[in-house]
């Protein structure tokens, strides 16, 4: 009798590990379709594994608890958005969730973007809250903790790969953080007209709006430090843009006459805040300028910028590419 029940036993757990075995490795095929879940902070495996069978992506929750538990998977869950297609397997999805593969997306900052363009950026890509974002510019207490006197400036342009599901402060801390370690081994010893350290940001977000060509940053440094160390006003088409709030059409003489903290042709201070976060090249361009005599420059038509030492070679310029320009047409 005894031998008959232990018989008994023997092929019940063998049939357990063969149905274990086939539900482990068997898989679901979703075909080109795509099934998401999404894990929040604090959820319990159990509510995983609901949102996992129901969706079709596994066959058997008994299976996938269980492993899950036996592989402490269970205990160890990283919220994220979770994608899945094709084949699956009880298997192939604890590797998953156990590696932490939560879809990331892929977002790009462009150098010289605005904080409004960033937000703009991450509400499209991220579903962030982009209102909630640009208030954080002034937020006094997140500024504290970041050792930061705005954002704006400091919101390095790079390629990111977001976690989906992250806050909006997350966003601005890794990109922050990705600020520091692009620039911590730049910083000069001394900077220019004794300029601070957030000043330097802002010039290199003004040379960053006027040049895009690689060669002309260290000259345009050059006009700014220039015209600083001479006490002129900037006189400088983007941060009257920016203080506008941005504009889709070329400035005109009257948009130069509106008082905003940002409009350099009225006020010979800088700008209050940068006006927009610039990349590497742009901030070391702000800290080690050309040695010019320059103090003006005017775009020319070809994408570039000729460059003056005195108003009157400036006027002459001006002429020039008014010339050209007629000639083009």
């Amino acid at each position: 009798m005894i031998k008959k029940i232990l018989y008994i036993l023997i092929a019940v757990i063998v049939l357990m590990a063969i149905y274990g075995y086939q539900s482990y490795y068997s898989t679901v095929d979703l075909g080109g379709d795509v099934a998401t879940i999404i894990i929040n902070p604090g959820d319990g495996f159990s509510k995983v594994a609901d949102s996992l069978t129901a969706k079709g992506i596994v066959g058997s929750k008994f299976i996938l608890k269980l492993l899950a538990k036996i592989r402490k998977i269970d205990k160890k869950l990283t919220p994220g958005r979770y994608d899945f297609t094709g084949e699956n397997s009880c298997r192939s999805v604890l590797d998953r969730l156990e590696q932490a593969d939560f879809l990331r997306i892929k977002v790009t900052i462009p150098e010289g973007s605005t904080i409004w363009t960033v937000a703009s950026l991450l509400k499209s890509r991220l579903l962030l809250d982009s209102t909630e974002f640009v208030n954080m510019n002034t937020d006094s207490d997140l500024l504290e903790e970041l050792d930061l006197p705005y954002l704006e400036g400091y919101l390095f342009p790079e390629t990111y790969h977001f976690q989906w599901g992250l806050s909006e402060i997350d966003a601005v801390k890794m990109m922050v953080n990705q600020f520091h370690q692009q620039t911590d081994s730049v910083w000069p010893e001394s900077y220019f007209n004794n300029l601070t350290k957030s000043e330097m940001i802002i010039i290199a977000s003004i040379i960053e709006a006027e040049t895009r060509v690689d060669s002309e940053r260290v000259i345009v440094s050059s006009v700014y430090h220039n015209r600083i160390k001479s006490n002129m006003k900037l006189d400088a088409d983007p941060t009257v843009i920016y203080g506008l709030g941005g504009l889709e059409r070329p400035l005109c003489k009257k948009d130069l006459k509106k008082d905003t903290p940002f409009n350099t042709y009225l006020h010979k201070k800088l700008p209050p805040t940068p006006i927009n976060s610039p990349g590497l090249a742009a901030i070391k361009a702000a800290f080690y300028p050309a040695e010019t005599n320059y103090i003006f420059f005017v775009a020319d038509n070809n994408g570039g910028h000729y460059f003056s030492k005195t108003n009157a070679e400036h006027n002459r310029a001006k002429k020039r590419i008014r010339s050209e320009s007629k000639l083009r047409k």
